[in-house]
Formats: C-alpha cells, structure tokens, sequence
C-alpha cells in the first residue's frame, strides 16, 4: 500500500468512531494539559522564589534560633543584641549585623483589626534585607535609643487598614498591644517572604504582612526581655550578617560559629545559614513539588495509554477481515503495523495539541487562585511529546497483533 492509502485508511478508520476516539483522547487531553501546568506552575514558582530572595545580597548570613533550643540549661543561653553588634569590630570577614525580635499580636486601626507579625529590627537589619519604603521613611538607629514609638507597615497591612490608600496611611495612628505606634512608612511591595523569615503560625511569612518597629521598643512594648539566661523570647529573635564580601562568605560563617561557642557555650543553640544556600533549598523544595506534580501528570497519561490500547485491540477484532483482506493482496506485515501505530499517533496526537490549546487558558482561570503560572514552549513540548510517545508504546502490542494475523484466519473470522 501506498503512504497515502495508509493515511486515508487510518482517517477514514477514526472518522467513522469519533465519539469513541474523543473519549479515548480525553485522558491524553488531561495528562497534556496537566503535565503544560505543572510545568508552567513549577516555573513560575521557581521564579518567584528567586524573587523573594533577591532582595537579599549573596554576602548575607543569617544566624536564627536553632528548632527545639532553650528547654535544657545547656542550651538556655542565648546571644544577645550587645553580643551580635560587637562582631563586626571583633571578626575580620563580617561587616555589618542587624538584629530583629518578633512576636504576632494584634494591630488596630479605623475599626479594622488584624493579627499579625510585629518585627522589632535595627536600622542594619533593615538595610541587610533592603526593606524599601513606598511613602515615608524607614525607622533608624536613632528611633530606637529615643524610644520613639514608630513603625512601618507592610503594604498589604497598611492596604488593610486604611482601605487601600498606602500613601494616606503615613501620620496615621495604629494601635499595638494597647499602646500608639504613629505610622512613619509603608514598604513597598515584595510578594512572598523576602528572606524574612516566618516562624509563627499567624505569620504568612510576607513582609507585606508584617509591620517593623525600632528594636528596642519592640523589647519594651511588645516582645519582652531578650537578655541573657532568659529563654522565653529566645526563639524570636534573629540577626543577620554581611560578610566583607561575596569571597569572605565561608570564613565569616566560620567566625560566626566560633564566636557563638566562645559566647554562649555551645554552636548547637544558633543555626548560620548564608543566602544562597537559603534559595538553593527553597528552589530544590519547588522542584521536588514540581516533579511530584509531574509525577502524577505521567501517571495520569500512562492509564490515557492503556485506554487507547484497549480501543486498538477491539478494532483488531473489528478489522480481522478487512486485514485478512488487505494481507491476501499483498500488503505486508509491516504495513498493516504502520496503519495501527499510524492511528495511535494520530489519537494522541490529537489528544496532545488540544490539551495544549486548552493551557491556553491557564492563565486567566489561575488567576482566580493564589497560584502563579508561566507559558513556556517547553511545557507545551513535553506535554505533546509524552502523550504521542504514550500512544505509540501502548498502540505497539495492537498492531503488533494485528500485523501477526494469518491471511486464511484472518478471512474466516466471523
């Protein structure tokens, strides 16, 4: 048979089953199009990671709080705010160090209320993780030895509060576990942690949901005593470091430790973490998502394929004659192979380029939801690709059966 006989054979075999042939594509539809948003979800998330922690420059260390620490004398001694800002003077690869405590109370303003994470931070902290004001100024150095009784808002927070008018919300008064804070700033907009860290379970881990105050106010007013041997608000207190520079990063992590055991006693009680290392673990958390998420996708085009398998074997049972007839004027077995594996292609095929024509629409129905996607051609080229190599793997067994047929059984099939 001619390449041509062929094609119109295999077209004129899934034209006159359409209703069987679309309800067999349409487990390779939903494998394309899950493996195209898994892809463009993993990318986008991967993006928005490397985002989060761009604020954060590459020389910075943060020091945290080790999980479990303070329940044992051992380990009760903590560092304190004196502790941490002499280093910079005492370790030669560290240049600068902000400190910050934080603790989730209640913020109130207009009649609106909102629970959420209050972080007491030193001017350094605030320049280290390069918080950046929209409207108004960031609290200093100079607010927190005066007491002054200040603070920034986050931009959803301020939004929150004052209906959505950012700017409006400098001078403003808020109320903090009872006290008058006067709002001085309002950050501008980040979108996820930021590198801040989040330990708490009414902290959404965005500075757009946090509000930052002078640190020592934040001791006086709203986190309680940080000093040594008391390890009620040890866990809520952190610091971050700049090393002198991108080469100095491992040196100054080492310092860092040094000077922790020779402070407190022990390297156990804090855990020194430089930022890459910090993206690289949530990049390699996003991955590990994405590849589950693919995982299922496969899985989902791999019972498309047995579907498509079982529609072939009853169309060789179908067809016994008509490829007894084919076979008994001269067409080979490798023909009649071609014509089946033809015809599984062509099934996910078509499977596979109207998932990727509904992905198009991803992106608007996402956006009713809190999840992010990015089009790519290679989601779209990995979706269709599984799916026809999908239908090729499960079509081979059918036609292989097919093309195995003896002519003279063929014809006596009834």
């Amino acid at each position: 048979m001619r390449p041509l006989e062929i094609l119109r054979s295999v077209i004129l075999s899934i034209s006159s089953n359409k209703f069987r042939v679309f309800l067999t594509s349409l487990g390779i539809i939903i494998g394309t199009l899950t493996i195209i948003l898994v892809v463009g979800i993993g990318k986008a998330g991967e993006t928005a990671v490397s985002e989060q922690y761009s604020r954060l420059s590459v020389e910075s260390i943060t020091i945290a709080r080790a999980r479990g620490m303070g329940q044992t004398s051992a380990t009760s001694a903590i560092l304190s705010k004196d502790d941490a800002l002499i280093m910079p003077e005492v370790l030669l690869n560290v240049r600068s160090i902000g400190v910050a405590t934080r603790v989730v109370t209640d913020v109130a303003a207009n009649g609106m209320s909102s629970s959420i994470t209050i972080q007491g931070i030193t001017e350094e902290y605030a320049e280290i993780t390069r918080l950046r004001v929209l409207y108004g100024v960031m609290i200093t150095n100079e607010d927190s030895q005066m007491r002054s009784k200040y603070v920034v808002l986050g931009s959803n927070i301020a939004g929150d509060l004052f209906d959505g008018d950012l700017e409006g919300a400098v001078g403003e008064t808020v109320m903090i576990k009872g006290s008058s804070f006067e709002v001085v700033g309002v950050l501008d907009r980040v979108g996820g942690s930021g590198g801040v860290t989040a330990t708490s379970q009414a902290d959404s881990g965005s500075v757009d949901d946090m509000a930052f105050i002078p640190y020592d106010v934040a001791v006086k007013y709203t986190s309680g005593t940080t000093s040594r041997n008391t390890s009620s608000s040890a866990n809520q207190v952190s610091f971050i470091a700049l090393a002198e520079d991108i080469g100095s990063v491992d040196a100054a992590i080492a310092e860092i430790k040094e000077y922790i055991l020779e402070t407190i006693g022990t390297s156990e009680a804090y855990t020194v973490t430089d930022a890459g290392n910090v993206l690289e673990s949530a990049q390699a958390t996003a991955k590990t998502l994405s590849t589950l998420l693919l995982a299922v996708a496969v899985i989902v085009l791999v019972v498309s394929g047995i579907g498509i398998m079982n529609v072939l074997l009853v169309a060789v049972k179908e067809r016994t004659r008509e490829i007894g007839i084919l076979k008994s004027i001269g067409a080979s077995r490798r023909t009649i192979m071609v014509e089946f594996l033809l015809e599984a292609a062509m099934i996910s095929v078509f499977g596979g380029m109207l998932g990727a024509l509904l992905s198009m629409a991803a992106p608007s129905l996402l956006s009713m939801t809190d999840l992010a996607f990015e089009p790519s051609m290679d989601g779209i080229l990995l979706g269709i690709g599984f799916s026809v190599i999908t239908g090729i793997f499960f079509g081979f067994y059918p036609a292989a059966k097919a093309s195995g047929l003896e002519p003279i059984d063929a014809l006596n099939y009834e």
